[in-house]
């Protein structure tokens, strides 16, 4: 009897322990989703590079239907073309990037796609934010770019990219009549995925302002709640002392 009672004394311990990786691993499920990128010539200034995405899924009830690219430094929206995608998906130019999408995928699928970029710039890494949008609105924002080794939540899809092969120079840009990047698709890239939206850079800026907006309107409310309450406890106090 005491033998069986030990046993399940030293098994409680292995059961509790057993039981909270098991929470842990699940907690860290939507976590471990991410956005990458390859290339296919890794190297600064080479030219008519293929790079390969793939945003993985991290919705149990939506499937991705848009992703919004904000290109890094050195790389024109209209220096972007659209190599292989999910059927029926559509690229078109952004002021600061791409958009790519189409119909929704089917839930639990990653988003896979690959485009051609005319020469990658002369840069040690490249980061390509990333939004993906689900069907159902929600919103996954892969912008964040860590430094000097540190972990993010969101990290953005980077690229490492090698030296330059010798002799490489930088390929001058193809001329443009606005002079600025034109945010209209090419006739190959058809019409848009969906209606015009704020840029990738500018919803992540919004989400930071909202952020701190509510914070502090939080604040206000707080404060005058306080004061309330010290007004009501002053009030009952007098009363109490002259009565």
């Amino acid at each position: 009897m005491n033998r069986s009672h030990t046993r399940l004394q030293l098994s409680r311990p292995a059961f509790t322990a057993a039981c909270a990786v098991m929470v842990v691993g699940m907690a860290a499920g939507p976590a471990a989703a991410h956005a990458e990128v390859t290339a296919s010539d890794p190297r600064a200034l080479a030219e008519n590079v293929t790079l390969s995405f793939t945003s993985e899924a991290e919705s149990d009830t939506a499937g991705i239907a848009e992703l919004r690219v904000v290109l890094p430094k050195g790389i024109a929206p209209d220096a972007v073309t659209l190599k292989d995608a999910p059927k029926e998906w559509k690229l078109a130019a952004t002021p600061d990037g791409y958009a790519i999408g189409g119909p929704a995928l089917a839930t639990g699928t990653d988003a896979q796609y690959s485009i051609t970029v005319r020469q990658l710039p002369d840069e040690k890494t490249l980061a390509f934010k990333t939004l993906e949008t689900y069907s159902d609105g929600k919103i996954s924002r892969w912008i964040e770019v860590p430094t000097d080794g540190e972990k993010v939540d969101n990290p953005a899809p980077v690229l490492e990219l090698k030296a330059a092969a010798p002799g490489a120079k930088l390929v001058a840009p193809s001329p443009s009549p606005s002079g600025t990047p034109s945010s209209a698709p090419s006739p190959e890239q058809s019409a848009a995925p969906s209606a015009p939206v704020a840029s990738a850079s500018a919803q992540a800026t919004s989400a930071e302002e909202t952020g701190s907006s509510t914070g502090a309107t939080v604040g206000v409310v707080a404060a005058a709640l306080l004061l309330v309450a010290a007004g009501t406890f002053w009030w009952v106090r007098r009363s109490r002392s002259r009565a």
